[in-house]
């Protein structure tokens, strides 16, 4: 692949000193061309990228920093995902507003982050980290999305063998999780043919659309997948799962409900195919991940989250559940999103 392109995936940075910030802003203003965002927005966009890795080295403790595409509505624009592990912040909302300091220096970064934006979400916990969200658009943002998630790679590989997608298809919202057999280029050929064959399946319920993957895969070496479809008008869940991709729907003050993958790897010897329906209400919140994330996270634990994007919600969880022995990935997506 060219080096001067930054794809879909995105770029991981570790941000824990000033020498990573100008390898993140070259990628970001190399991003913003590739994207034709124009100079006023690239220009922009270096600003952001220096205020995030400037606010990761002074203040945080392991942060970490991801840049990739963000498509939607037939556009394109930057996203960049800024994680750390503390000190934290008491009140994201203070801290964002210029003059602010809790270490006695200006804190005209993150409002400075705030105006350059298109869009700007975040969610932070005093002694658990900060997570920032941040996107730039030639134009207006679009329409906030209903779903939202991240990849990481196993720690020393370059790209993950998960990956995620999103798609309305004649107003069934669906989305997948998928994690190719394995690690590293092979893995992710896996994944990516899901994901590419998921795109362009044709228009049916989730059980239908995992056979359609089964069978576009079957030239690779496999993959445990995932689909789900979110039915606002009737309440319900629909959802269809082979292999160790874990689901669950979580409701405010209700013990968190687990949804039923059955056993097999899709696009080797024929697995049986299920789908199942399960109560959706209008505030349910719902998380898939592969199982580079370990499963005993709770979003009791992180008050207000679930106010916050899906974005914010699923960097949140990878942070604080995923592994670095194993590709991790995390998708939320939410009915009243």
């Amino acid at each position: 692949m060219n080096g001067d392109v930054v794809a879909d995936h995105g770029l991981w940075f570790r941000v824990e000193s000033s020498s990573a910030a100008s390898g993140v802003r070259r990628a970001a203003e190399r991003l913003g061309a590739q994207l034709e965002l124009g100079e006023r927005r690239i220009a922009d966009l270096a600003i952001v990228a220096a205020e995030l890795t400037s606010n990761l080295v002074k203040h945080a403790q392991e942060g970490v920093l991801l840049l990739r595409p963000v498509r939607r509505a037939g556009r394109a624009g930057v996203e960049l995902v800024a994680i750390d592990s503390g000190p934290g912040m008491a009140d994201l909302t203070v801290s964002s507003q210029d003059g602010h300091s809790t270490t006695g220096t200006l804190g005209i970064g993150l409002g400075a982050i705030a105006r350059q934006a298109s869009w700007y979400d975040g969610y932070s916990r005093p002694g658990r980290g900060t997570v920032l969200a941040v996107q730039l658009w030639s134009g207006p943002a679009p329409a906030e999305s209903w779903a939202g998630g991240l990849v990481r790679p196993i720690t020393g590989e370059q790209v993950s063998g998960d990956g995620y997608a999103v798609r309305i298809a004649e107003e069934r919202r669906q989305v997948l999780v998928c994690d190719g057999l394995g690690h590293g280029p092979l893995a992710a050929a896996a994944t990516e043919a899901a994901l590419r064959a998921f795109r362009t399946a044709p228009v049916g319920p989730p059980g239908a659309v995992v056979e359609h993957l089964h069978r576009a895969i079957a030239h690779t070496r496999g993959a445990a997948l995932a689909v789900a479809e979110l039915d606002r008008a009737a309440g319900l869940l629909r959802y269809a799962g082979l292999g160790n991709i874990a689901a669950m729907i979580v409701v405010a003050g209700e013990r968190r409900r687990g949804l039923v993958s059955l056993p097999g790897i899709a696009g080797h010897q024929r697995p049986v195919v299920r789908e199942y329906d399960y109560p959706f209400a209008a505030d349910a919140t719902l998380v898939m991940h592969s199982d580079g994330v370990v499963d005993r996270w709770d979003l009791a634990d992180y008050p207000g989250l679930v106010e916050r994007t899906p974005l914010v919600t699923a960097a949140t969880l990878l942070r604080d559940a995923g592994t670095r022995r194993d590709d991790a990935s995390v998708l939320v997506a939410r009915a009243s999103s």
